[in-house]
């Protein structure tokens, strides 16, 4: 059985090192209080320091603990912040696809419509920022289903009402879908939630990997789908893209 990771636990011993009296050390001092070398102390503070854990003062040059970790409860990254980064992609999405597109947040454990962008042929549409979505029958859902552990567990324990004759109410048939959106990186639904309309969804990540955020676009089955009732590979691509170029947005290397 694999044994403990070393620089990981480096890291968590300086975290707890700054954690104590005044906070602010300087790279030798951690390194003396750690007994590391000052180059792989340096090394560590500084990945730490990119994932926002730990702050550099720009004029002493020693660090501190960061404003990130008093956001780890929240899901890592503040839905304002998210929604902000990913506005220019979500239009240039709409702009490309022809189709409605929505970006998608676990907000107090349930699956919520953070942005929308309207599809771009002028019809009259409602706005769904605030929508609430079932998340086994939309693409965003299975998303965020298939990363998220907590929202996960929410969806089995419950039941999985149809929303239509195509809804997926059968929770290993779920777990099989969710298994082959890991699997791809992306999700899709045919009139699963809404007779006559499809999706299509890729994960948003943040630094690290963690899943933040789904972004999708929605619209009529026949604009989004072939004749055979299958998913456009074209739009696939698209969606994939967007999200990663998000994902990139927030710190991913890819």
């Amino acid at each position: 059985m694999p044994g403990p990771i070393q620089s990981i636990e480096r890291a968590a011993a300086m975290l707890r090192l700054l954690a104590r009296g005044s906070g602010r050390m300087g790279v030798g001092e951690i390194a003396a209080a750690l007994g590391l070398a000052k180059p792989t102390a340096h090394g560590i503070l500084k990945t730490l320091q990119g994932v926002g854990f730990i702050d550099q003062d720009p004029i002493t040059g020693k660090y501190q603990l960061g404003s990130a970790l008093g956001s780890l409860g929240a899901g890592y990254i503040d839905t304002n912040e998210l929604r902000s980064r990913a506005i220019n992609r979500a239009d240039a999405l709409a702009a490309r696809s022809g189709e409605s597109v929505r970006i998608a947040a676990p907000v107090h454990g349930a699956v919520t419509v953070i942005h929308h962008v309207f599809r771009p042929d002028n019809t009259a549409q409602a706005l769904d920022v605030g929508e609430v979505l079932p998340p086994y029958a939309t693409a965003l859902g299975k998303v965020l289903l298939a990363y998220d552990a907590e929202l996960a567990a929410t969806v089995k324990d419950g039941d999985l009402p149809a929303l239509t004759h195509r809804t997926i109410v059968d929770k290993a048939a779920l777990g099989r879908a969710l298994t082959e959106v890991r699997r791809t990186g992306w999700a899709g639904e045919i009139g699963e939630y809404r007779s006559g309309e499809a999706g299509i969804a890729a994960p948003i990540r943040a630094r690290g990997g963690l899943v933040v955020g789904a972004l999708g676009i929605t619209g009529p089955i026949e604009h989004l789908c072939d004749g055979q009732l299958r998913l456009r590979p074209a739009l696939v691509g698209q969606v994939r893209d967007a999200a990663q170029a998000v994902s990139r947005d927030l710190g991913v290397a890819q």
